[in-house]
């Protein structure tokens, strides 16, 4: 081995060591933006945790926003945004969804979109949180389209923010993908392929230093002993995900809808299974999001030009100003 790759493999380990026996999957000390607060229950016959962060309203109050988060995240990439919307009025609740972040993440768990969406439901009620916002991102977008379609009444509008479900998958011809299969996958996951696939299809080709911390996290659960226990997790939702589409739904969402689109975005669950033919076709964001816009009644669409999967992250202005002015307008 040449002595610079040497190097390069000692300061790599050096950099990650602290972080090797120090965190499990629960993500015991890596540091969230705000407080974490744990909401206890019971589900499919064990004890559960849900860990979450509420930050109050700024001021006069506005109202409640749900923000939930995609399957590659947790609730603590949502900070900006929830200063944001708190200091607009807005009090703002973040959880970890089972499986994900600092929450439970159970050996054996049905994973579903309804489940997922009545867990939340669970939690807000807890809180004695009767209405509120819904925005959803990434995976989070199909758990929030899945809670307003549940539960309508308790849903005073619902956001999309680059959705995944736009589209279904196996129904347009991607070979299925035993969750068996999954979780091999899963298994041979690495904090450099992460970064790779982010670098990718999230930010095309263009690295910024705001991006670290969220390859990192995945990066903690990777480096835990107890990594099988998320991998399997992680098998589960992505079975949920190809398996249980929502966009058939579309049309029975009754509340009033925005979509942030980022028009870069070209993500597609299980393209890598896909023919080339057909790999081509799927993710075409400006389509889907048109389409879904057409879709759902009262419904409104945002295109921003440039920007791929995490407006949030990528272009926060651009994000946040259409958020705020349909919250404001939904709230008067």
């Amino acid at each position: 081995m040449k002595i610079s790759t040497l190097f390069s493999a000692i300061f790599g380990l050096l950099l990650v060591t602290p972080h090797l026996h120090a965190d499990g999957v629960r993500l015991e000390n890596f540091e969230y933006p705000f407080q974490v607060q744990t909401f206890s229950f019971e589900s499919q016959q064990q004890p559960l945790e849900m860990i979450y962060m509420d930050l109050p309203a700024v001021g006069e109050p506005k109202g409640t926003i749900v923000l939930l988060h995609g399957k590659n995240f947790s609730g603590a990439y949502w900070e900006t945004t929830a200063q944001a919307l708190s200091q607009a009025g807005y009090r703002v609740i973040m959880p970890d969804q089972i499986g994900f972040g600092k929450s439970s993440k159970p050996e054996h768990y049905q994973f579903s979109l309804h489940q997922l969406a009545t867990n939340t439901r669970a939690l807000l009620a807890s809180l004695d949180i009767e209405q509120s916002f819904i925005l959803g991102h990434s995976m989070g977008g199909m758990v929030a389209s899945r809670y307003a379609l549940l539960f309508p009444e308790n849903t005073t509008a619902l956001i999309l923010e680059n959705p995944i479900g736009l589209e279904d998958w196996l129904s347009k011809g991607v070979p299925y993908t035993p969750i068996d299969v999954a979780y091999q996958q899963e298994l041979g996951k690495t904090t450099e392929g992460i970064r790779a696939y982010q670098l990718k299809f999230y930010y095309d080709n263009q690295w910024e230093p705001e991006y670290d911390p969220w390859v990192e996290l995945l990066g903690q659960f990777i480096d835990s002993e107890d990594y099988p226990v998320m991998a399997w997790n992680q098998a589960l939702t992505f079975d949920m995900i190809i398996t249980q589409p929502v966009v058939h739904e579309f049309k029975d969402i009754k509340v009033p809808t925005l979509l942030i689109i980022g028009q870069r975005d070209r993500t597609a669950i299980g393209r890598a299974a896909a023919s080339p033919e057909l790999a081509a076709q799927l993710g075409n964001y400006p389509q889907l999001g048109r389409e879904a816009q057409a879709t759902i009644p009262q419904s409104e669409l945002v295109e921003i030009e440039g920007i791929g999967h995490l407006p949030h992250i990528e272009d926060f202005p651009r994000f946040i100003a259409p958020l705020q002015k349909f919250l404001d307008a939904q709230s008067q």
